[in-house]
């Protein structure tokens, strides 16, 4: 049937429209994350069973190895639906300061879990235009599945700032090994050398390049052995093309 006039779309106020236009978008974004979200489980439980097929594993070593992934991606669930802000952790103390903030040593209220929060200040990564390059950071903790590499386990902001729960490591880092020992021997040089190359093939292999390698940036854990993270100061990597 055909229709004379204006159409009903006409008639409404434009912040209406926006309102619309607002709804929309976030209907369109919600249901695309999902998809990706799926997609995203799928290449990692197809990941596992090549990397399941090429260990040569036996059916009860796959069942349990199968098992154990199912358990991880209920958790990554899990924390992905936990909405928290700064009032979930309590601040113990300061353990590094930088251009864009600080990182401090925190307590999970409800938990007792121990973390270090990385605050970043928005209004100086806008200013230094390093958002790209906090991005970049924040998609790679979440991305890496790697013992190289600190895990992040909860991300979020307000208006002021930028908040990065991490992995405490309580070995410290690099520099202040080499200030306490002043001299490493032979032994031990050719350990940190071998591990910190490992550590950076790890990151290559994810497809990104570490932008700020030196022993600030060399986190040790409880074994001592080295971990790529990034300090309040600078973002540490940057997403390349890799071949």
């Amino acid at each position: 049937m055909a229709m004379t006039g204006s159409t009903p779309c006409s008639s409404m106020s434009n912040h209406t429209k926006e309102r619309v236009t607002m709804t929309k978008v976030t209907l369109e974004n919600f249901y695309s994350n999902l998809i990706a979200q799926h997609e995203e489980r799928e290449m990692r439980q197809k990941k596992l069973e090549k990397v399941m097929e090429e260990e040569g594993l036996k059916d009860e070593e796959k069942r349990l190895r199968r098992s154990a992934h199912a358990r991880k991606e209920t958790e990554f669930l899990r924390l992905k639906r936990t909405r928290l802000g700064l009032e979930d952790f309590e601040s113990l103390k300061v353990i590094g300061r930088g251009a864009f903030g600080e990182v401090r040593l925190v307590q999970k209220k409800d938990t007792g879990h121990v973390y270090a929060m990385k605050i970043l200040r928005k209004a100086d990564m806008l200013e230094k235009e390093q958002v790209g390059h906090i991005r970049a950071e924040r998609d790679i903790l979440v991305e890496a599945d790697s013992l190289w590499v600190v895990k992040m386990f909860y991300s979020f902001q307000d208006k002021l700032n930028l908040y990065l729960i991490m992995e405490f490591l309580p070995g410290g880092d690099m520099m202040t090994l080499l200030m306490k020992k002043d001299t490493l021997t032979e032994e031990e040089t050719q350990f940190y050398i071998a591990e910190t190359v490992l550590a950076i093939d790890s990151i290559h292999q994810l497809g990104f390049i570490h932008r700020d390698i030196k022993p600030d940036n060399l986190l040790l854990d409880s074994k001592i052995s080295p971990e790529l993270t990034s300090a309040a100061s600078s973002p540490l990597f940057a997403k390349e093309d890799w071949p």
